[in-house]
């Protein structure tokens, strides 16, 4: 069974994936990683080209090949949820773990992350801090329906989050439910 970070962008799905991977001695993957290395294009460079529409097709298919996979953390796009496909298929073989934190440190974490500043597109006609919460606001069902767990990033450390997540899964094993 795989372990799904969920969240939008700059909850910290990269940053804690890499380090609960480590702990864990499983692989780590990135769905919008993967989809850079596989295009050849940024996540920017895609929207900007092709479109959303085109985009979400990518991450679906990249979400679909990873079904077969197992024991892997995995740290899924913001976006993921907008398409329920995306959520049954990764809830399959995994445990979807939605990482929140408020929209002033997303804020913050973005604008001090010079590759999300320059990956990562604008996905609507607002300024970076009302996008931001527009889109939460936006997408705050589906990741309440998708996760079976939510941890607050905003006030931890990596090291606390990980912890968390590993008491988690250990509840889950104690259940017989992972």
């Amino acid at each position: 069974m795989n372990i799904v970070l969920i969240g939008f962008r700059g909850t910290g799905k990269s940053t804690i994936g890499k380090l609960l991977a480590n702990r864990l001695k499983r692989s780590f993957v990135d769905t919008d990683e993967y989809i850079i290395n596989t295009t050849g294009k940024t996540i920017k460079e895609i929207f900007q080209e092709e479109g959303e529409k085109k985009f979400r097709q990518i991450e679906a298919d990249t979400i679909a090949l990873l079904r077969v996979m197992d024991k892997k953390i995995i740290a899924a796009g913001g976006g993921v949820v907008l398409n329920n496909k995306n959520v049954e298929t990764l809830k399959s073989n995994g445990v979807l773990i939605l990482l929140e934190a408020a929209p002033e440190i997303i804020h913050k974490r973005i604008s001090l992350d010079e590759k999300t500043m320059h990956q990562r597109p604008s996905l609507t006609d607002k300024g970076a801090f009302e996008e931001i919460k527009h889109l939460i606001k936006q997408r705050q069902k589906l990741y309440d329906e998708a996760a079976s767990h939510r941890i607050n990033t905003s006030n931890k450390s990596t090291e606390e989050i990980v912890e968390e997540i590993l008491f988690i899964i250990g509840n889950l094993k104690a259940e017989g439910n992972y």
